[in-house]
């Protein structure tokens, strides 16, 4: 297992990433999350990624209680804040002092620990001013609460924003944590040059493809039973936009590549995500231990030019990269 620096600081990484967004408190029993837990570490990851808002809150309870006999020290640990958790009142949600504030604390007690090492903004809120919600997050880093600050799916003018005032407030945004892969890459032509300019890594979720770049969905064949694409819980959400027939076709382009490289295609497809420069982490999760160490085997691939072109050319009629689609909600109450 690689490491690399997040952002412009000090802290190191692993570049493989266990995050536990459909799976733990929802999709699977915690005895089998607790094991793809165990698993991570095995493999050698050392860095963890929730949030509060995953199956609620439960999420966090698994994770703390699967990683409660490891070194603190020894990890690193990151959380998130603006969905609604809890009963979803009007203070539920969003970057307000009182959110950000109450979403730490209660963090960190399904979490069982004093303090995690990135605390991230979800999304951009637009009710809450930024001066306001950059402050919040200055407090919580002086009460050491959280070690280092990160936001979710902003653009590259809300980086911006963020940072110059973040700097002002005497700390720095050090990474952004969008949606990247070789079918969705909004974030190259905006987003990652700011991010270069204002010192931040990209810890990117979804290299998958929400599981498509696996291979496993067929053009015109049936779904495979028990994969995301049938889960009812979300799973089948998240995944419906790139069940396009066409996008499966060319996903299947891929497979000589991955061949030719000794890779599976979901490594592939981890491995091409870890060839920007600005990527720090990819986000993976597993459903079953073993999905772990398949997974932990795309760090430290090295993707030649010539093949990063043949993704380019297998994947060019479904690569969807309008940085328009960097979004966030416009209104945090329903």
């Amino acid at each position: 297992m690689e490491y690399r620096y997040l952002g412009r600081s000090g802290l190191k990484i692993t570049e493989i990433t266990y995050g536990n967004w459909l799976t733990h408190g929802s999709q699977v029993e915690n005895n089998v999350a607790t094991a793809c837990v165990r698993a991570a570490l095995d493999a050698g990851i050392t860095t963890f990624d929730t949030a509060d808002t995953y199956a609620n809150g439960a999420a966090e309870q698994v994770l703390g209680s699967a990683l409660a006999t490891e070194r603190r020290e020894s990890l690193e640990v990151f959380t998130k804040v603006y969905w609604p958790v809890g009963p979803k009142g009007p203070n539920d949600t969003g970057l307000s002092r009182k959110h950000i504030m109450e979403g730490i604390n209660n963090s960190l007690r399904r979490l069982n620990m004093d303090y995690v090492d990135l605390y991230q903004a979800h999304r951009y809120d637009y009710e809450t001013p930024l001066e306001e919600t950059i402050a919040a997050f200055a407090d919580v880093v002086r009460a050491g609460k959280a070690l280092y600050i990160g936001v979710s799916e902003w653009n590259a003018q809300q980086l911006r924003d963020g940072q110059t005032l973040a700097r002002e407030a005497g700390f720095s945004l050090v990474s952004n944590q969008p949606q990247y892969s070789a079918l969705w890459r909004v974030i190259e032509p905006e987003v990652v040059p700011a991010s270069l300019e204002l010192g931040m890594s990209q810890i990117v979720w979804s290299p998958m493809a929400q599981g498509v770049l696996r291979g496993k969905y067929l053009p015109g064949a049936p779904l495979p039973a028990g994969s995301r694409a049938t889960d009812a819980l979300g799973g089948a959400n998240m995944i419906s936009g790139f069940l396009d027939e066409q996008i499966l076709t060319n996903v299947q382009k891929l497979r000589p590549i991955a061949d030719e490289l000794g890779l599976k295609m979901s490594q592939l497809a981890v491995a091409w995500v870890l060839q920007n420069p600005n990527v720090a982490t990819a986000i993976v999760g597993a459903s079953r231990p073993e999905q772990v160490a398949e997974n932990v085997a795309a760090s430290g691939v090295k993707i030649p030019a010539e093949l990063m072109s043949a993704v380019d050319a297998a994947l060019a009629s479904s690569i969807v990269n309008d940085p328009a689609k960097t979004q966030s909600p416009p209104s945090r109450v329903a």
